[in-house]
């Protein structure tokens, strides 16, 4: 061994040391392995810093942005849904529904890509549900690993493998070669994780403080608003068509005209009536009725309205909590609204909100709304538009906000560009699948388009980017040049062929899957099948073997990357969702490995025979 390999190992396994020991941080490790590689001479600083250009880099950060996009649309938020409705109380259910959707999905492009699309599903289930996101994050990085094993686009890898079986003359193999491999896996991996998911921490759970905030259900049962809730169509021949909301006066006290509702082409908008908005046939009127203030079958007479069953399973307009919420405010001693009554007060005019409740101490004073006096410290309900909700929040002159609901973070900023997003991630996938474009340029046009058509903007788009995850990858990088500078890799490679060469092929093969797997915590999985693959290939050589099953026992474990953080991306983006130290993977990652290593060892042979 020559002194440069003893430095780089030194530093490995100092840097080994401390991802151990969680101190200092994961990606300052990083920072400091890209400050001291380039000091022992093996490598030049720009090599230290080229990992900032690798192409998979760059794609990791594309793919932050394109997954920001799916959550700013909806589209995350309705997947997490889906499976919390599908999972019901199951936690169990849950993580079997979750793995298998990342399966399927990270099957057909980069397990990376999954990742980052599903991180935000996995928060916003676990939010809902008040599981820690440490429950989840790690089964979502193995089902991901593991889909790696499922097609040959799944992950570079296996694309490195075939593509060093057509360079020596064979065959190589077809998109579901590794089906027959994979599938077993995954369904294994389902069921360790069940098993598995005890090992990971509990505490701090993702949505602890959220789970105590105010709902706006619990404000409907609150201030009675259940039954004040009214829709009505404005029918053909009505005499408020063509009429402005200024014009449209109801003389009756504890009515409020909230929004309108309109037909447009692909389904319908939400319209905040302005004084001057102009109703038109088909509108539908949104009210805040009063109990018993007025006859609603004579209001329907008289305007020709009709009046329509309330949305299932919702209540007081939360059907529309995307647009309409509430707010609760305080009136402070000095506010110039003391002693007029809420009539009188004009806060519809002041601020864009509609008064719908009062509080006074613990006390709700319901009826008569609208023309009761107003004291110091009363709390006022208010509902209307997020925005106006938002801007609220700065204008403290005559009152002051003291509770906004769970919804208002809850708010999506480009709610209606939900198919245009999953548009762009179809794209996306289908350049990745058909290999037309690099996947790192396939990602950078998803981004673009994600940006273009209002999903995204520049600056929600870098903030979505996880720099964390960006510095540890590259700081990580280096060592596969240095080793490989310094004799390091080859040097295993020859002790492999010395060690295996007398051996039976089962034991081979078993030997080159803990090799590879071993090979894959210091340097990433994809230069690790360029390294072993050859070495596998030549090993099969010279035992007169078919080269199939060496090929394919490299790739497996290639993806069986399961056993530390910096092991694969795919591990080290969930780190700081799950919250994960490095113990976490050792516990989870290396009895899974070893599960791994003796199936593929028992299958590959059978289905891929040796001869």
């Amino acid at each position: 061994m020559n002194t440069d390999l003893a430095l780089v190992l030194l530093l490995l396994a100092a840097a080994v040391a401390m991802f151990v020991l969680n101190k200092p941080r994961m990606d300052a490790v990083a920072l400091l392995m890209i400050v001291l590689l380039p000091l022992t001479g093996v490598i030049t600083t720009n090599e230290a810093l080229a990992g900032f250009s690798d192409p998979n880099i760059v794609l990791i950060a594309a793919l932050f942005v394109i997954g920001e996009g799916l959550v700013r649309t909806g589209v995350a938020r309705r997947l997490g849904d889906w499976l919390d409705r599908k999972a019901g109380s199951s936690s169990s259910r849950m993580l079997v529904l979750l793995m298998l959707a990342v399966g399927a999905l990270g099957s057909l492009m980069s397990s990376t890509a999954v990742v980052a699309i599903f991180i935000p599903v996995v928060l916003r289930i676990s939010k809902n549900t008040g599981t820690p996101p440490s429950q989840l994050m790690m089964p979502l990085s193995v089902a991901a690993l593991t889909s790696g094993m499922l097609t040959l686009v799944a992950t570079t890898p296996n694309l490195v493998v075939n593509a060093e079986l057509m360079r020596r003359g064979a065959q190589g193999f077809s998109f579901f070669s590794f089906t027959p491999f994979g599938l077993p896996l995954l369904l294994l991996a389902v069921v360790y994780m069940l098993f598995a998911r005890r090992w990971l921490p509990a505490a701090a759970k993702g949505a602890g403080g959220d789970q105590r905030q105010t709902s706006l259900r619990q404000w409907i049962d609150q201030y009675h608003l259940a039954d004040r809730e009214h829709r009505m169509r404005v029918l053909p021949g009505s005499p408020v068509i063509g009429k402005r909301r200024e014009d449209f006066v109801v003389r009756a006290s504890g009515i409020s005209l909230l929004a309108v509702e309109r037909p447009i082409r692909f389904g319908t908008e939400l319209i905040r009536p302005q004084p001057r908005t102009e109703f038109q046939a088909g509108d539908i009127l949104l009210f805040d009725i009063e109990p018993a203030s007025l006859d609603i079958p004579a209001l329907c007479g008289q305007y020709s309205l009709k009046e329509l069953p309330l949305a299932e399973g919702a209540g007081y307009y939360t059907d529309h909590s995307q647009e309409l919420g509430m707010v609760e405010v305080i009136l402070p001693a000095d506010s110039e609204l003391i002693g007029h009554t809420i009539r009188e007060a004009r806060v519809r005019r002041d601020v864009g909100l509609t008064a719908i409740g009062l509080r006074r101490g613990a006390v709700v004073l319901g009826q008569n709304l609208l023309d009761r006096k107003l004291d110091v410290g009363d709390t006022l309900l208010l509902i209307g538009y997020w925005s106006d909700i938002d801007r609220l929040g700065s204008a403290r002159e005559n009152m002051v906000v003291i509770n906004r609901p769970a919804e208002f973070d809850e708010v999506l900023p480009a709610a209606r560009l939900a198919p245009q997003a999953l548009a762009v991630l179809a794209v996306v996938v289908g350049l990745m699948v058909s290999g037309v474009v690099p996947n790192v340029q396939a990602a950078l046009i998803g981004c673009l388009l994600m940006g273009l058509l209002g999903c995204v903007d520049l600056n929600s788009g870098y903030r979505s980017i996880s720099w964390q995850s960006i510095v540890l990858i590259v700081g990580m990088l280096p060592f596969s040049i240095a080793l490989q500078r310094t004799g390091g890799v080859d040097l295993a490679a020859d002790g492999l062929i010395a060690v295996v060469g007398n051996a039976t092929p089962r034991m081979v093969l078993a030997t080159l899957f803990v090799i590879t797997a071993l090979l894959g915590l210091f340097i990433s999985n994809t230069a690790t099948a360029v390294l072993m693959a050859p070495v596998a290939l030549a090993i099969a050589k010279d035992l007169g073997a078919s080269p199939y099953p060496f090929a394919m026992i490299v790739a497996l474990a290639a993806s069986a990357a399961f056993m530390t953080p910096i092991s694969s991306p795919v591990n080290t983006l969930v780190v700081g969702p799950g919250n994960y130290v490095f113990g976490d993977f050792v516990k989870v990652g290396v009895p899974f490995t070893i599960i791994v290593m003796i199936v593929s060892v028992l299958l590959v042979p059978w289905l891929l025979p040796l001869r």
